[in-house]
């Protein structure tokens, strides 16, 4: 049934009320939780001082977010700034070469923080991939690219490859694997669709130019080089209505969100409280699927962060880069679950879209999604947890197409369309409420630990039920139903502008 049918403003009002009350309830047992394990031996490593006059410690157990955010902090900011800085002189008077100008402010900040050795490990493995590129063979250029992930992701190639780098501190093997990794995922966008080209080549300053600008270098996201190559180019540059206000407002709100998670990691110990699976398996079946939800929630703010600092700076150059990940609160759908729009696009474009095509074929999407997962998998780093992540994944989105197939079968599909669309919504929405904690499940596999997904699996669907487990999904029924009421309005807003287009 259509995305824009409409439910009485009276249900949607109780949806609404019934999701605040419950979200309150449960982040009321998961502070309480937090205050009464403040100062637990367990959590000691992972619970540090914090605002004393409040007399609350904090949340420390993401290294990276606090990292980032204290000693790294003053060199991201320095490294940028400079970027920013370089970018728009260069834009003012010579906007025909300023991708050269990226590309050496790159190369320099990678050299200054990585040193010489690291800079050309990169180098080789850039050259490694631009001559395979000259043959103009996707089978080879496959081939190649994904040896070369591996040789940063599989063991004893990446110790081997990382001992070359001297020197230590806080982010090295952050900063290691994450420029090594996107650049090897640039360098196949770079061979792919260098193999596409009908005449001739493109160069290596192009590679080198796409590779090394410096916003994407480090942590992403992944901007496919036929996107980078075409915006990189232009020469006259010119800003669209309100962008400078849009990318001030975007800059405002990641500072917002980044004050947000340090308040929230004062009061809610989310991160801590799964470790220690005795004091969790104390908690409420409420409290528990709230501390389970909270986990992707916190990791979609930090990559919504992340991306959003870089992708701010790469509209002040005059760039369109992938959007930031959808937010999870806003997901039921395995086909839209990522947290890297950047690398989701590529699999896409590269991988799913390319074996999948339509995406009807049944056999066509299983072979197509083995083959995404398989390259996710080498991308996050072969690992056993990392294996049952990608298996319960590809599942989810193979049993999507399963369902959606079999319910469009000649007798469900003809019951559909004699019953009333508001009724239609209600049902999908029940099986939407399924897949939205099947994707909770799923992923909270991979962000915090197998043990602690069983338990919040066991005590949902066995121990729960049948109260929390039938009070739980109504729950998510309701938020699903605003989600998609939601997607009804900007299916509205976008037909409004199509037709205003056409006019």
């Amino acid at each position: 049934m259509g995305v824009k049918t409409m439910l009485p403003s009276y249900e949607l009002g109780f949806y609404a009320l019934v999701v605040t009350c419950a979200v309150m309830y449960s982040s009321s047992g998961i502070f309480e939780a937090s205050r009464d394990s403040m100062n637990r031996k367990a959590f000691r490593d992972g619970i540090k001082p914090g605002w004393h006059y409040f007399g609350r410690k904090m949340d420390v157990a993401d290294f990276e977010w606090v990292m980032w955010f204290t000693s790294f902090r003053n060199v991201i900011i320095f490294a940028l700034s400079g970027h920013v800085l370089f970018g728009k002189i260069c834009s003012m008077t010579v906007p025909q070469h300023r991708a050269m100008v990226y590309m050496v402010y790159g190369i320099l900040a990678v050299l200054g923080s990585m040193g010489l050795v690291y800079l050309m490990i990169i180098l080789s493995h850039c050259l490694v991939l631009y001559s395979v590129a000259l043959a103009k063979q996707k089978w080879l250029c496959y081939v190649a690219g994904l040896c070369c992930l591996a040789s940063f992701k599989v063991e004893p190639f990446s110790s081997w490859q990382s001992g070359f780098v001297t020197g230590a501190f806080d982010l090295q093997d952050v900063l290691f694997y994450g420029g090594s990794s996107f650049t090897i995922m640039r360098c196949m966008s770079f061979a792919l669709e260098s193999s596409e080209k009908k005449e001739g080549i493109y160069s290596i300053f192009d590679l080198l130019k796409y590779n090394f600008y410096l916003p994407f270098f480090f942590f992403g996201p992944v901007m496919t080089f036929d996107q980078f190559h075409a915006q990189v180019r232009t020469r006259e540059l010119r800003r669209k209505d309100d962008e400078m206000r849009n990318i001030r407002v975007h800059a405002l709100f990641h500072v917002g969100a980044i004050i947000a998670v340090d308040i929230f990691f004062h009061f809610f110990y989310i991160l801590t409280l799964p470790s220690d699976l005795k004091f969790v398996n104390r908690l409420s079946d409420w409290s528990l699927a709230g501390l389970a939800y909270s986990n992707l929630v916190y990791d979609w703010v930090k990559a919504a962060v992340m991306f959003g600092v870089t992708n701010t700076i790469a509209k002040l150059d005059h760039l369109d880069p992938p959007q930031p990940p959808k937010c999870i609160t806003m997901l039921y759908v395995f086909a839209e679950t990522h947290f890297d729009r950047g690398i989701n696009d590529w699999l896409c474009k590269y991988v799913y879209d390319h074996i999948g095509e339509n995406h009807d074929n049944i056999m066509k999407e299983l072979v197509a999604t083995i083959a995404t997962f398989a390259v996710t998998t080498l991308w996050l780093g072969p690992c056993e947890i990392v294996y049952i992540w990608s298996v319960f994944n590809c599942f989810g989105l193979n049993f999507e197409l399963w369902v959606q197939k079999f319910f469009q079968l000649e007798p469900f599909a003809k019951l559909e369309a004699k019953m009333p669309a508001a009724m239609s919504r209600r049902i999908r929405a029940a099986f939407g409420a399924v897949n939205f904690w099947a994707i909770i499940l799923y992923n909270i596999l991979a962000l915090n630990s197998l043990e602690f997904a069983l338990l919040v699996t066991k005590r949902l669907l066995l121990t729960g039920f049948p109260v929390s487990t039938l009070s739980i999904w109504f729950i998510t029924y309701c938020g699903v139903q605003l989600i998609k009421e939601h997607e009804r309005i900007l299916a509205i807003e976008e037909e409004k502008c199509d037709k205003a287009k056409v006019e």
